[in-house]
């Protein structure tokens, strides 16, 4: 059971990170930057993205109690978050839940530094992804599935990093058909991940007669 978590830890911060989404906006935005900002600019994004999602990760259970959440309010909320998410992946379209706004572009556009925003936040560790890792942190069972969620942020974020690193080869590579390609595969995965958070959330609730986790 460790493993097949680890693996929907895996699918379900690849989706909410938007690893596969971030080459274009990044190369957009630093078009105008050499290679060497350029890596400067990832590395203190990416680098801000980990530790802010690291901390949610670690109070998430702390939060939920402070606000009197019961994890299955967070996992049906959570399901109809990334199902959202995943919708907007599927048919291509672009939402504040996973990425930038056309508003937050903009402004991005007239900073000379976009490391913290909107690199590291909303980009990389925007509302999906701070979700993701309350909703995953809290399902854990044991230590060993607490600890390879974490491990599966730092392989996402090394991703993002590399991804970030490569933006415009991967830009002339894929071009926009290929992004979108690999954006809707993984919105048809994160679906069904979102679909068994709601069935996960409904069943634990009780709000189902008859039906027990």
């Amino acid at each position: 059971m460790s493993f097949n978590h680890f693996l929907v830890a895996l699918a379900t911060l690849f989706a909410t990170v938007g690893v596969a989404d971030i080459a274009f906006i990044f190369a957009a935005l630093t078009k105008d930057n050499t290679q060497a900002e350029r890596f400067a600019i990832a590395t203190r994004g990416v680098t801000i993205a980990t530790a802010i999602l690291f901390v949610f990760g670690l109070i998430g259970n702390a939060v939920l109690d402070l606000f009197g959440i019961t994890i299955p309010a967070l996992r049906i909320a959570g399901g109809v978050l990334l199902l959202l998410i995943a919708i907007d992946m599927v048919f291509a379209r672009h939402s504040g839940a996973s990425s930038t706004t056309t508003e937050e572009e903009v402004e991005a556009r007239q900073r000379d530094d976009i490391a913290v925003f909107p690199l590291a936040m909303p980009l990389l560790s925007g509302p999906g992804a701070i979700s993701a890792m309350v909703l995953l942190s809290t399902g854990a069972s044991d230590g060993v599935e607490y600890g390879l969620i974490f491990v599966a942020l730092l392989l996402i974020m090394l991703a993002a990093w590399v991804t970030l690193l490569l933006a415009i080869p991967i830009q002339r590579l894929l071009g926009i058909t290929g992004l979108a390609v690999v954006s809707r595969m993984v919105g048809i995965l994160l679906a069904a991940l979102a679909v068994q958070f709601l069935i996960d959330g409904l069943k634990s609730s009780g709000l189902i007669p008859g039906v027990a986790a």
